[in-house]
């Protein structure tokens, strides 16, 4: 990252974290050389205190991963469709990404079958722009309160510690808007080759207004210069096993090498009014919107050509949000979307700090003027300007009033309840047309194995449930992969899904 004003000179004598001259690096303070430590030893005592809280706490999903920064030009012209500075024709500015998986711990492979974080920031003149999403244009929930319980599935059993098939599948098949995200999590795509040789999306539907007020939704893609490449599963289990970093390691040595990685931008672009009655809900997480309706509209290109200077600082700590949106930009109604609107934020509050966007990586670029007030590790402040609004002396203070740029219609009473549905919603023909439509008779073949692997040690009632999901997906698909599981237990003398030992 580009080096700002900061009093850590690695050139200078070493000193201690208040400035004062450091005795030793190397020796501690003892009653004769070997006699016991002085705990007046002022620098022995920072060293280790400062050592047992060097690591922030890492992120609940997407815990393992890394990124870089680079730079994003508009080589297109959207500008009837948004306002937005950032995607105007010609703009170019300075960007970040962070690739990650979603379930595994901090010290996981790279190459475990997983989604994979999409997660980018532009610094824009009007604040951070950040666009989160995954290498798949789906999820497998459509509302925030299941996230939580979702994310537990994925991790590991509270007595053993382990992770479970079982419990994947137990959740899975107990909540079937998981299926298009699931078929593509078992697909090719679940083992992407690098980083750089996938695509990502946006996968919520977001917000857009142009300069007349007209309101659109958009889906954003990013789609790998480089071409899309996958893992097989034999290929992803020999580098699990030799490099657990294989990921990061590549894309780190990429930038380094001058083999600068690029993704083209694109849209799909839906008028505001076409929403209430399109054919399925447009704004649930689990379904894409085919490009024969909405096609691809180029928006520019964004290259990763710088590497971090020190990972902790510029990628631990990077802090994405959906919240972070510009003016021309917004939310939707996607209420997975609204749900981390609030949790994100929250997340970096908890994990990082209070004031987390006082931290160079976070800071936007553009001056800022708000209200929040004083927190742990406070750095940048107002001097003695009002700390409340309005006031009397000068400070400016937001006032908006009546209808806001990011809006949408409304009309009901308070429920909870899950969307209504429109005319072709339900929960299995996009994954099921995903598999019959889109991949070919060898990625099928691929998937069986796959999917047949992953319910190797799965019990019942759970696997019963699982064969009856996938022939959900699709009736021929699912009777392969469920003979293929009896096979292989009929092999081991085993009865599918009995044996509870290997759950």
């Amino acid at each position: 990252m580009t080096q700002i004003e900061h009093n850590i000179d690695p050139t200078l004598p070493a000193t201690r974290q208040s400035g004062q001259h450091a005795e030793s690096n190397r020796n501690s303070l003892s009653a004769g050389a070997n006699g016991p430590l002085m705990l007046h030893d002022v620098q022995l005592v920072e060293t280790l205190a400062a050592f047992n809280r060097e690591r922030v706490p890492e992120r609940n999903p997407h815990a393992k991963g890394s990124g870089a920064f680079g730079e994003w030009e508009v080589t297109g012209d959207v500008s009837q469709y948004t306002c937005a500075k950032a995607f105007q024709p010609g703009v170019k500015g300075r960007m970040l990404a962070r690739f990650s998986t979603v379930a595994g711990e901090q010290g996981s492979p790279d190459t475990w079958r997983d989604v994979r974080g999409f997660a980018l920031r532009f610094y824009t003149e009007d604040g951070n722009l950040d666009i989160v999403g995954n290498n798949t244009p789906v999820f497998f929930l459509r509302d925030p309160m299941k996230f939580p319980n979702f994310i537990r599935s994925q991790k590991r059993l509270p007595d053993s510690g382990l992770r479970c098939n079982t419990m994947q599948y137990d959740f899975w098949t107990l909540t079937p808007e998981s299926a298009h995200q699931v078929t593509y999590l078992m697909g090719d795509r679940g083992l992407p080759r690098t980083w750089r040789h996938m695509n990502g999306y946006s996968s919520h539907t977001y917000a857009w207004a142009n300069e007349a007020g007209e309101r659109f939704w958009v889906k954003y893609h990013f789609i790998s210069d480089q071409g899309v490449e996958n893992l097989s599963n034999e290929e992803a289990e020999k580098i699990a096993g030799e490099d657990a970093d294989f990921h990061r390691r590549d894309l780190f040595d990429s930038i380094a090498e001058g083999n600068f990685p690029s993704w083209t931008i694109k849209v799909q672009v839906m008028p505001y009014e076409d929403a209430k009655n399109y054919r399925f809900n447009p704004f649930d997480l689990t379904k894409v919107w085919p490009h024969a309706d909405y096609p691809l509209i180029e928006v520019g290109k964004f290259t990763l050509n710088e590497n971090p200077a020190n990972f902790f600082a510029e990628i631990e700590q990077a802090a994405f949000s959906p919240s972070n949106y510009v003016p021309g930009t917004g939310i939707s109604p996607d209420k997975m979307l609204l749900g981390r609107v609030f949790s994100y934020p929250d997340a970096q509050r908890a994990r990082i700090g209070t004031n987390y966007n006082q931290l160079p990586v976070n800071m936007p670029i553009n001056k800022v003027n708000h209200y929040t007030f004083d927190g742990n590790m406070r750095f940048f402040h107002s001097g003695n300007a009002p700390v409340y609004a309005p006031n009397s002396f000068g400070r400016p203070y937001a006032d908006d009033e009546g209808v806001v740029e990011n809006s949408w219609q409304v009309d009901g009473e308070l429920v909870r309840s899950s969307y209504e549905l429109h005319a072709e919603d339900d929960d299995f023909s996009q994954a099921g047309a995903l598999v019959r439509d889109v991949w070919d008779d060898a990625a099928r073949d691929r998937f069986v194995d796959t999917v047949a692997g992953s319910l190797a040690t799965v019990i019942e009632p759970v696997l019963s449930r699982a064969f009856e999901y996938w022939k959900n997906v699709d009736a021929e698909t699912g009777a392969r992969i469920e003979a293929k599981v009896r096979a292989g237990a009929a092999e081991k003398g085993e009865i599918p899904g009995g044996d509870p030992a290997n759950a």
